[in-house]
């Protein structure tokens, strides 16, 4: 099913460098630099406005993984989102846009606190800039878990290197969540993998994605960084992902995870994600 004009939001800088906006999670689900998609949506995904979107960049918020009172990863990527401010040129030919989620009844049954959640997409030349800024509207600190749960596409994820995990302790979620140091210097992946790694450097370059180029990326505020690829193992337990997809997607993805964070009334906290095509 594919997602009504209503519901999305582009931004376009020229030169058919584009970025997509679906406003179910304000999940961005396109951002092609001189026409190429930088990004993995399966072709299985599901637009109903209902399921979280398989692919682009989910929000997760205020919880990471399965969750006692709410979906898988929080609700932040299966709400609609609001407008704030519609794409618009910046002096220097970049283009902007403003996104929010705010309380409401919604998400209070499962999280009963008040907040305002802005998401700010900036698109360049070569980058896309993906920045949120949470505010605690309640009269009591609150924590949470926020991640960009970021697909890229890529030809063969078995040619992908990535950087800025060595020697970084992770939990193995394919390992009963046991604990490891990373000893590599790049990072591969040829099997089934889901590990949380915890404090990671600022910068992860990934190799060998769209057209065998690099992606660079750069994060703020957010000490940790999943990789994920389901393989054959789990993708066939998903029904908006395809069997045969896995090859042609990783999940980089920055986020505060280990440690939630605790953020005081009137209080706010920020965290960015800059991608960068090399």
């Amino acid at each position: 099913m594919a997602a009504t004009a209503s519901s999305v939001v582009v931004l376009d800088r020229g030169n058919n460098t584009t970025c997509t906006i679906n406003l179910h999670g304000a999940t961005v689900v396109s951002w092609r630099v001189n026409n190429q998609e930088q990004l993995f949506v399966s072709k299985l995904a599901v637009f109903d406005g209902q399921k979280s979107i398989r692919g682009g960049i989910p929000i997760v918020f205020p919880h990471f993984g399965p969750w006692a009172y709410g979906p898988l990863h929080g609700f932040a990527m299966t709400c609609r989102w609001n407008v704030e401010k519609q794409p618009e040129p910046l002096d220097n030919g970049d283009i902007e846009a403003l996104f929010s989620l705010v309380d409401n009844s919604v998400t209070k049954q499962m999280w009963n606190y008040s907040f305002k959640l802005v998401l700010r997409v900036i698109l360049r030349e070569k980058e896309l800039q993906v920045s949120f800024n949470l505010y605690n509207s309640s009269l009591e600190p609150f924590q949470f878990n926020m991640l960009f749960h970021t697909y890229l596409k890529v030809p063969d994820v078995r040619k992908c290197n990535i950087s800025g995990l060595q020697g970084c302790m992770y939990v193995d979620k394919t390992k009963e969540n046991g604990v490891y140091q990373e000893p590599r210097e790049m990072v591969t992946v040829n099997h089934w993998t889901d590990r949380i790694y915890q404090n990671t450097q600022q910068e992860h370059v990934i190799s060998n994605v769209v057209s065998g180029r690099k992606m660079k990326m750069i994060k703020y505020n957010m000490p940790d960084t999943v990789v994920w690829n389901p393989w054959d193992v789990t993708s066939s337990t998903m029904s908006d992902f395809g069997e045969d997809e896995y090859p042609n997607m990783i999940c980089v993805e920055a986020g505060i995870v280990i440690n939630p964070i605790t953020l005081n009334p009137n209080n706010t906290y920020e965290g960015t994600i800059i991608l960068q095509v090399m």
